[in-house]
């Protein structure tokens, strides 16, 4: 289990490579770039540029250059080390060159810088060595850099801070602050962009400058652009002395005269009709002036000025230069007589010849030992041959490769002239230079990475275009589309296959519809069970998708149908667009005119076309409902014949109801009691009998059985009575219940209300004196038991005495007395 666990392991992670590695090589940068990376690169280069351009008023025509640079400081993988071929990144030190503004590893330049010194001097002798302080050259530009020279330290392009962090905010290696380098040529302005690689801009200040002949007055222009012309004519005299420039103002000086005119030779001899710009011209004839000394004439050709002294005036040597003579011009000088002694073609021997004129012979000498040139053997030969051997020198060359294999080499082998021929690193070229010791330069060519279709192309070094993304292209595909539609939709141009169609299918289905889906001709659909293992130890893979086109689907427009009871109109698809049922009721009007059917919504057929179409048809159900149309006021009964149209017949049962007074039981036709009036229902109700309710004054009613209340003026004969009681009198009861009628009281009763106050004060005086003396008696009690006495030596004073009757039964006759009294006061 753990080894087929780790080889499911080993195989995904292979498969996450090569699938990694073919989306790398294939993908294009249009579909991988994000959005935001290219906002912020446009963000950081307005940020650069904006002191710039405020000199300028926003033109940054003069910036494409920089630009460039500085797009490749932020695509990945365009800016290359062409030392180690490696991509530079934004954290890594690097070295720009002032002459190219190539940039590499501070790393790589280094050990270039010491190789190629290593190179130059390793050829020299001891005594040369660290003689001359020898260059080492850029690799890209070949422009020559001193040994001091040799970058040590990381800088940011402009110089002033020494490595540089790494914000991504800012453009790569650079420091953020004002460049401030002097521009080229100098102008006495410095740069005004932000720290940045490449060249600077040209000068964007304003100064005021005149036009190249100075004719013009002083104008305001670009340092840049300060050398003007104002388009006039130069009008300065030319180089020929007679006539003036006619070109335009410009600078520099002026054009050659075009003009034709006679001008003489230099000796004044001939005159010739020559063009203005070449005044000076020779005629090829010999001077033929007599010179001073009188004998011989100039033998110079056309020349100007004088002819100068005779050649042979003067002392002169013999031919072996041993003896001088003077002599007049006119006789040659003799030999001298002696040996020429001059050293022969040989180098050894010296000529044995009186002194003579002419080239000296060749040595005579017989045959001489002579060492052949790389010292290994002698031989006996004359001695103006020389002497080359046929041992071949076994010295290895400066390029620590091959042999020297000249014929007889004297030591000092020359350069190795074979070509390296060695594949650089670039993997597509062969070193072209001369066989050398140590890493090949590195390949001097670009090569153009491009797009699919070719209109968008980044130069890379060779050997990078393997590894580097192809450029975002912004023009749009070009492609044939691969589906039924005559153009594809708009989408940029890219590699491999191009995006699924997503316009509308528009093809015409059997309906009459167009297909408004998206395009289906090249739907990628799974395959499953085509695949049939080998054997047990196949592993199973992954289902594979095909792409096939896929038919169109059903019809989804809407369509208005009416369901089967016609009861709505439902939009439904056009590929199901069928009368249906609504599952609602079916709701027609049966024949009995009362209820509808219930059945689920349902087809009908139409008896009569001109026939209400909310009319119940042969397929809908029959009523077996009771009548239930209301009955008229007051009748319980139900109708006696089933559910019916019109109007139900009279009702003939009769009703048991109760009188008004609810004591008797009444039998009436129900038709009678539905159909009469108020005052008649009034007198069928009613038993003919008094009344049995009471009324408010307790009296029972008069009135014969009746509806509602009873009247409230009773003719009962009352007995009304004083205040005392004493006096009575016989009146009706209405007149006492409206307070009509009052009895009061006379003198009589009066006085007796008097006696019974007096009697009732008198009582309550007797009582009072009564409490008294029992306080007085519980009193004394209390004092004698506080006093300590003993019981069995008490001794009983006090004498009972037995009240009288009166005494004991007054307060229950008075008290009553007394309370009649005061409610009759």
């Amino acid at each position: 289990l753990s080894s087929l666990k780790k080889f499911d392991e080993i195989k995904r992670a292979n498969q996450a490579a090569a699938k990694k590695l073919v989306e790398d090589q294939l993908s294009s940068s249009s579909e991988d770039d994000d959005e935001d990376a290219e906002l912020k690169q446009g963000k950081i280069l307005d940020k650069t540029f904006t002191i710039y351009t405020s000199q300028t008023d926003g033109d940054a025509s003069e910036l494409e250059r920089t630009r460039q640079y500085m797009n490749e400081a932020f695509q990945s993988g365009a800016m290359t080390c062409l030392i180690c071929i490696a991509s530079v990144k934004r954290n890594q030190a690097v070295w720009s060159c002032c002459g190219c503004f190539c940039i590499f590893h501070l790393v790589c330049i280094q050990k270039w810088a010491k190789d190629s010194l290593f190179l130059v001097s390793s050829p020299l002798t001891d005594d040369d060595f660290g003689k001359k302080d020898y260059p080492w050259p850029c690799p890209k530009c070949r422009f020559e850099y001193k040994r001091s020279e040799t970058p040590s330290r990381y800088y940011c392009y402009c110089g002033k801070v020494e490595n540089p962090a790494v914000d991504p905010w800012l453009v790569p290696h650079s420091c953020g602050q004002i460049c401030e380098r002097e521009f080229k040529p100098s102008c006495g302005h410095k740069c005004l962009l932000l720290c940045h690689p490449g060249p600077c801009p040209p000068c964007p200040k304003m100064v005021t400058t005149t036009c190249h002949c100075k004719k013009a007055k002083p104008v305001p222009r670009r340092c840049s652009a300060k050398e003007w012309s104002c388009r006039l004519p130069c009008g300065r005299t030319l180089l020929c002395g007679q006539h003036a420039c006619e070109n335009p103002c410009h600078a520099g000086d002026c054009q050659p005269c075009p003009r034709v005119s006679k001008q003489r030779c230099i000796c004044g001899r001939q005159t010739v009709e020559r063009l203005c710009a070449s005044p000076q011209w020779q005629c090829g004839q010999v001077c033929g002036k007599c010179l001073p000394c009188g004998n011989h004439t100039c033998e110079q050709v056309c020349h100007a000025g004088p002819c100068g002294d005779c050649p042979r005036s003067g002392k002169r040597s013999c031919p072996c230069g041993k003896t001088k003579f003077t002599l007049p011009c006119t006789e040659d000088v003799p030999t001298c007589g002696d040996s020429c002694d001059k050293v022969l073609e040989c180098g050894i021997h010296k000529c044995s010849q009186r002194c003579h004129r002419g080239p000296c012979e060749i040595c005579r000498q017989q045959e001489v030992e002579k060492q052949c040139r790389c010292g290994k053997h002698t031989k006996r030969m004359p001695c103006h041959k020389p002497y080359l051997c046929e041992t071949k020198c076994t010295k290895i060359r400066d390029c620590q490769k091959h042999q020297c294999r000249r014929k007889c080499c004297s030591g000092n082998c020359p350069p190795c002239d074979q070509v390296c021929g060695r594949t650089l690193g670039c993997r597509n070229h062969k070193c072209p230079s001369g066989c050398h010791r140590g890493s090949c330069n590195p390949c001097p060519e670009t090569v153009d990475v491009k797009c699919n279709c070719g209109k968008t192309v980044i130069k890379v070094p060779c050997g990078r275009e393997r590894t580097i993304k192809p450029p975002k292209c912004k023009q749009l595909c070009s492609r044939p589309p691969t589906c039924h539609h005559s153009t594809q939709e708009k989408h940029y141009c890219h590699f491999g296959r191009c995006p699924p169609c997503r316009q509308p299918c528009q093809k015409t289905l059997t309906c009459g519809h167009l297909c408004p889906v998206s395009c289906h001709d090249e739907a990628l659909v799974k395959q499953t069970g085509v695949h049939q293992s080998a054997g047990p130890w196949e592993q199973p893979s992954e289902p594979a998708f095909i792409q096939t086109a896929l038919p169109c689907p059903p019809c989804e427009v809407p369509i208005p149908v009416e369901c089967l009871g016609q009861h709505e109109v439902s939009p439904l698809p056009c590929h199901s667009a069928n009368p249906y049922s609504c599952k609602r009721f079916c709701g027609r009007l049966l024949d009995c005119q009362n209820h509808t059917c219930m059945k689920e919504c349902h087809h009908v057929t139409k008896l009569n076309s001109s026939a209400d179409g909310k009319k119940a048809g042969p397929e809908c159900s029959q009523c077996e409902e009771e009548c239930s149309k209301p009955r008229p006021a007051g009748c319980p009964h139900r109708c006696v014949l089933p559910c019916h149209p019109g109007d139900c017949p009279s009702c003939l049962q009769m009703l048991k109801i109760k009188c008004h007074c609810k004591l008797s039981v009444l039998y009436i036709e129900c038709l009678k009691l539905t159909c009469a009036d108020l005052k008649e229902k009034e007198l069928l109700i009613s038993c003919r009998n008094q009344c049995p309710k009471e009324l408010p004054c307790g009296h029972r009613c008069k009135e014969i059985c009746h509806s509602g209340s009873c009247p409230l003026n009773c003719s009962q004969k009352v007995k009304l009575r004083c205040l005392c009681k004493r006096l009575k009198k016989e009146v009706q009861c209405s007149k006492i219940q409206e307070g009509q009628v009052s009895l009061e009281c006379d003198a009589l009763c009066k006085e007796m209300k008097r006696k019974a106050y007096e009697i009732k004060e008198a009582e309550a005086k007797a009582a009072l004196e009564e409490e008294k003396r029992r306080q007085q008696a519980e009193l004394e009690a209390f004092e004698n038991r506080l006093k300590g006495r003993r019981k069995n030596k008490r001794r009983k004073d006090e004498v009972e005495v037995e009240q009288s009757s009166w005494q004991k039964y007054k307060n229950l006759i008075m008290l009553p007395m007394f309370g009649i009294a005061v409610v009759m006061v």
